[in-house]
C-alpha cells in the first residue's frame, strides 16, 4: 500500500485550546435498568462499565449495519449519557425507545441540559489531571472529562457538564480545527449521510474500543461476530487526503475498475495546510492497489495517509 507522506500537520502548539461542539447532542438514559438496557442494544459492555470509564459503541440494525455511534458513560449507576451526532439524535432516540418495553429505563434528549466542549493539547492534559488512556473518565466537580484517541500525538478529551457548571478557562480553539483533529484521530462519528452503510469493523471500531466480542446479544451481533471471525471483512477505515472538496457519503472509485465505487467518505474536515482530510471506508484490495479518486473520471485524486493506530489483526 502506498501512503502519502503526511505534510498536513501544523505545529502542535497551535492546536491547544477549548472548542464548542454544537454538532453533538446527548441522549440520557435513567433508571435502575439503564445499564442493562444499553448492554442489550449496543456493541459495548455497559453492564460492567465503571464510573471511571467511557465506552465507544455502535447501535446496529438486525443486519449489523451501524445506525448511530456513541461515546457513553455513567454519571451514576442509574444515569448514563450517550454523546452522538446531533443530526442522528432524534431518529436514534426513537429507535432505541422502541426496545425499552418493560425495562426500568427512561430515554430523553438531554442536549439542552448539558454543555459539550472539546479539549486539545495542554487543555486536555491539564483538566484531565495528566495524560490518560483513551476512554478514561475523570470527574471534576459536576463535569466529566473523557479522554479520547489523540490526533497527530495531540492529547484530546471531551468535557461534558450540566449547563449550570462554569466552563473551564483556556485558550479558544475553533470548531473547524477540532473537527479536523477528530478526522485525524481516525475514530469516526457516524452521521446521517452514512447511516446503515457499515458494520462496525468497516470503521475499525473493533480496533479502537468500539466492540466487545465477549458480551451478550445485541441487534446485529451475529453479523458483527461473523465479519470478525470468519474473515469476511473486505473494507476498512483509512485516512485520506484530497485537494478537492468532499463530504460524507461521497463515493470513492479506483482506476482499476471505475465502473463501480470501492469506498465511501465517512467524515471530512478542511486541512489547515490546504485541501481536505477525511476518514473513508474502502475496499482493502482497492486501497492496496491505489489510484483512488472521488469520481469515476479520476479528476479528483485521493491519497492515503498513515493510520494512527494498529488494527486489531496487527496487534
Amino acid at each position: 500500500m502506498r501512503l502519502r507522506e503526511d505534510d498536513n500537520s501544523p505545529m502542535n502548539n497551535t492546536l491547544n485550546g477549548i472548542a464548542p461542539l454544537p454538532h453533538l447532542g446527548v441522549i440520557r438514559v435513567e433508571g435502575e435498568d439503564a445499564a442493562k438496557f444499553l448492554h442489550g442494544q449496543l456493541t459495548q459492555d455497559f453492564a460492567l462499565l465503571s464510573l471511571s470509564e467511557a465506552r465507544l459503541a455502535a447501535f446496529c440494525s438486525a443486519k449489523g449495519r451501524m445506525q448511530a455511534s456513541f461515546i457513553g458513560f455513567k454519571r451514576s449507576p442509574a444515569d448514563i449519557l450517550l454523546v452522538c451526532s446531533r443530526d442522528l439524535l432524534a431518529p436514534t432516540l426513537k429507535r432505541l425507545s422502541m426496545f425499552v418495553l418493560r425495562a426500568k429505563a427512561r430515554l430523553s434528549d438531554a442536549s439542552s441540559d448539558f454543555q459539550l466542549l472539546g479539549l486539545a493539547g495542554e487543555a486536555a492534559t491539564r483538566l484531565s489531571h495528566g495524560a490518560q488512556p483513551a476512554w478514561h473518565k475523570t470527574d471534576v466537580g459536576a463535569a466529566s472529562i473523557i479522554s479520547l484517541y489523540p490526533a497527530d500525538s495531540i492529547p484530546r478529551a471531551l468535557w461534558v457538564a450540566p449547563v449550570s457548571e462554569p466552563a473551564p478557562q483556556g485558550e479558544a480553539l475553533s470548531p473547524a480545527l477540532w473537527q479536523w483533529l477528530e478526522v485525524r484521530s481516525a475514530v469516526a462519528t457516524l452521521s446521517t449521510p452514512v447511516i446503515e452503510a457499515f458494520v462496525p469493523q468497516m470503521l475499525n471500531y473493533e480496533s479502537v474500543g468500539g466492540v466487545n466480542f465477549k458480551k451478550g446479544c445485541y441487534p446485529g451481533q451475529e453479523v458483527v461476530a461473523r465479519s470478525q471471525f470468519r474473515g469476511t471483512l473486505k473494507r476498512r477505515a483509512y485516512l485520506v487526503h484530497a485537494e478537492s472538496a468532499m463530504q460524507a457519503g461521497d463515493e470513492v472509485f479506483s482506476q482499476a475498475d471505475p465502473s463501480q465505487p470501492c469506498g465511501t467518505v465517512v467524515q471530512v474536515a478542511t486541512a489547515p495546510s490546504g485541501g481536505f482530510d477525511a476518514i473513508a471506508s474502502l475496499q482493502v484490495a482497492a486501497a492496496e492497489q491505489g489510484g483512488l479518486s472521488l469520481g469515476p473520471q479520476q479528476s479528483s485524486p485521493i491519497t492515503l495517509l498513515p493510520l494512527p493506530y494498529p488494527l486489531l489483526e496487527d496487534i
